[in-house]
């Protein structure tokens, strides 16, 4: 699932400043999570690169010490947080009757027995809600200093134009889409689609591109980009490998955190392995670009198994996703600057 595929990503690249607290409670809603695995998941984090660790999920100091070891590892970490779900509910806690229905009128008093809390319901007590005020300082200190960093910085403009989802002034294809009405090509439209990232990325530093393990076929490296790798993280070109759904979940985070343009690319078949996080996209109005190239039955020797169908239709029908499908190379480049 989406999980093999992002942890897998994760630690190829190194992201060490991810760091993944998994609730352990050993419940899902059927029941016992023994009723459908027994697979060690801190070892398969492991084995994808991760530093592993874990605490009492319930002790504040363990959990501080956890993330403590977290932030020093310099590879992304797993911290497992050994819970138990509903805990304080007397009759309820520690199984599935907790995971997604109501206690109960009974259940919630007994809970609140349990836990000594004599608050009415919808009342924070003044003690609780002065400590959960004061555990912001740290952080409004922490965002002031950013905030004067950045107050003095020589690329503010730029940063702020970013984040706000603004393209720079005067960034335009009309050159671009003129030279090609002026000289007209009979190309593939995966091929104008290259031509055009060629304009698009040495004069947009906000795109950041990749493909899952379709680059060559997607043409999606185009405008002298370099790799996002662990040791250049100023790349702009991910290699995602064959993780259609990580690719476009990885996206729609970029998109949601801001201040980059993110595409990537895949054959329009496999939009199936991709179809919850593009969904995601759309319900999210992430500016995210999907490439999606072989787009016809006609793609050639690779048979049924790649040919597309009914996708076209079932992506025109899910709403907020625009779906464009040009014909030549100029239509190509009107579709990329309407993306943008």
């Amino acid at each position: 699932g989406i999980n093999h595929e992002a942890i897998g990503l994760a630690g190829h690249l190194g992201l060490g400043r991810l760091n993944v607290l998994w609730d352990d409670n050993r419940i899902t809603i059927d029941g016992a999570t023994d009723l459908s695995t027994s697979e060690d998941i801190k070892a398969r984090y492991a084995a994808t690169g991760w530093h592993v660790t874990e605490c009492d999920g319930h002790d504040f100091a363990d959990i501080d010490r956890a993330l403590n070891e977290a932030k020093a590892d310099p590879r992304p970490s797993l911290v497992a947080c050994r819970t138990v779900i509903g805990k304080g509910a007397p009759n309820k806690q520690g199984t599935s009757a907790t995971h997604g229905a109501a206690l109960g009128a009974a259940e919630v008093a007994a809970a609140r027995a349990e836990l000594g809390w004599t608050a009415e319901p919808f009342v924070i007590p003044g003690n609780i809600a002065a400590d959960w005020h004061r555990a912001a300082e740290p952080g409004r200190a922490a965002h002031g200093a950013w905030a004067g960093r950045l107050a003095a910085s020589p690329l503010r403009a730029d940063f702020e134009r970013r984040m706000a989802g603004e393209l720079p002034e005067g960034f335009s294809l009309d050159d671009h889409i003129a030279g090609l009405i002026a000289a007209p090509q009979k190309i593939a439209t995966r091929k104008a689609s290259e031509i055009a990232l060629g304009a698009i990325n040495p004069a947009l530093a906000d795109t950041i591109g990749g493909s899952a393990d379709l680059t060559g076929s997607n043409n999606t490296l185009a405008g002298g980009i370099a790799t996002f790798k662990r040791d250049n993280y100023a790349g702009r070109y991910v290699y995602y490998g064959i993780r259609e759904f990580g690719m476009a979940a990885a996206m729609n985070g970029m998109a949601l955190h801001g201040g980059v343009i993110p595409y990537g690319g895949t054959f329009l078949v496999f939009t199936d392995y991709a179809r919850g996080a593009i969904r995601l996209s759309a319900l999210q109005h992430c500016r995210v670009i999907y490439v999606m190239t072989h787009d016809s039955i006609g793609l050639g020797e690779d048979g049924p198994t790649h040919q597309p169908i009914e996708h076209l239709a079932s992506l025109r029908a899910m709403p907020n996703l625009l779906v464009m499908r040009p014909a030549d190379a100029v239509e190509t480049a009107e579709c990329w600057g309407i993306a943008l």
